[in-house]
């Protein structure tokens, strides 16, 4: 089976493309790592007692506290590892075409690694999924020091904070036996739902990493990664998995400030210098953040928080963890905006 991706040159590219982090002394570089595990550490037992959620059911492996071309190529190998298969089986007996194998998998590894190689300038720190089970948790050093500088922020404080969102991440996916597997289970079937031959799925793809890195060139792009979704039942995954994401995301912002400052002495100082940053990117990273989907990540964390934060008040921490009981307690896509209608679903005559 012919790749749709060269996934070496993908990583090969994001690791030029990533840019270099701030300067550090090898001193420095050395106590960021130290402080970063030992800060993972002591955030797993504030995010247990925070929120309830400790019946982990699988070891995990050790934080890996990596730069920006690590996170890019951890990020590669895990959709090389999950795409693969999927794909090998929705083209089952289909042979693609001349360009597909010699033109096309070398052009989609150049604007994969585009993409990942941007974004590896973006992000502070990832539970990453795709890599097995148990998942991977990613600290990228770099960018935590840079924004900590930039932000003014006391090291120890935003480091903690950073630690908290992540492993709340962490907790979601090892403590919520059957989370990982669904989510897995939305990628496949979105896969499965393509219903296309070997060079309309090549081209559709080719397109789609092609709409990504234009944007990531020229900030005049229109493309647009909504390309990818053709059909009405792919459309669907989509609502579910945004769904899904915007609970995880506005669990872990919610869990991170909920700790309180006897935890994060400067968590509120910390949280308002960092939402003015969200809300201050110059007119070409607005272009580029809407077309990777960043801004709509931010929306993930401002109204999962919201959401979550509504039910606490109403039903207080273990009524809002019936979320975790099973597919079918997750939010519906309408529900995050209407925590009412979750209340009404799930918790029915206890309210």
């Amino acid at each position: 089976m012919t790749q749709f991706v060269d996934w070496d040159l993908a990583i090969s590219t994001a690791g030029t493309i990533s840019k270099a982090g701030p300067r550090v002394s090898f001193d420095e570089a050395a106590e960021v790592v130290g402080d970063l595990r030992q800060l993972t550490d002591e955030a797993a037992g504030h995010v247990i007692a925070t929120t309830g959620l400790s019946g982990t059911t699988t070891a995990h492996p050790p934080v890996r506290v990596v730069d920006r071309a690590d996170w890019a190529a951890a990020n590669l190998r895990g959709l090389r590892d999950v795409m693969t298969p999927l794909m090998e089986r929705a083209l089952a007996g289909k042979e693609p075409g001349t360009f597909t194998q010699q033109v096309g998998s070398r052009l989609t590894g150049v604007q994969a690694g585009t993409v990942l190689g941007y974004l590896s300038g973006k992000v502070l720190g990832q539970y990453e999924v795709f890599s097995g089970e148990p998942g991977n948790l990613l600290l990228v050093a770099p960018n935590i020091v840079e924004v900590e500088r930039k932000l003014g922020a006391r090291p120890r404080d935003f480091r903690l904070w950073v630690c908290l969102h992540e492993v709340t991440h962490r907790t979601q996916f090892t403590a919520v036996p059957w989370l990982r597997q669904y989510f897995l289970d939305q990628v496949s079937e979105f896969v499965d739902a393509s219903r296309v031959d070997t060079e309309q799925l090549a081209d559709r793809l080719r397109h789609a990493m092609e709409s990504l890195a234009d944007a990531v060139r020229s900030p005049d792009s229109r493309a647009s990664v909504l390309d990818l979704v053709q059909t009405p039942a792919q459309r669907k995954v989509v609502d579910r998995l945004t769904a899904l994401m915007t609970l995880l995301e506005g669990h872990a912002d919610y869990i991170m400030d909920a700790v309180g400052p006897q935890v994060v002495p400067s968590v509120e100082e910390i949280r308002s210098k960092f939402n003015r940053r969200r809300e201050t990117t110059n007119p070409v990273e607005r272009v580029i953040r809407k077309l990777l989907g960043i801004d709509a990540k931010m929306r993930q964390y401002a109204e999962g928080n919201k959401f979550v934060t509504a039910l606490v008040d109403r039903v207080g921490m273990d009524g809002f963890n019936r979320v975790w009981e099973s597919a079918e307690t997750l939010p519906q896509l309408t529900e995050i905006t209407d925590p009412d209608a979750w209340l009404r679903r799930v918790h029915g005559a206890e309210i």
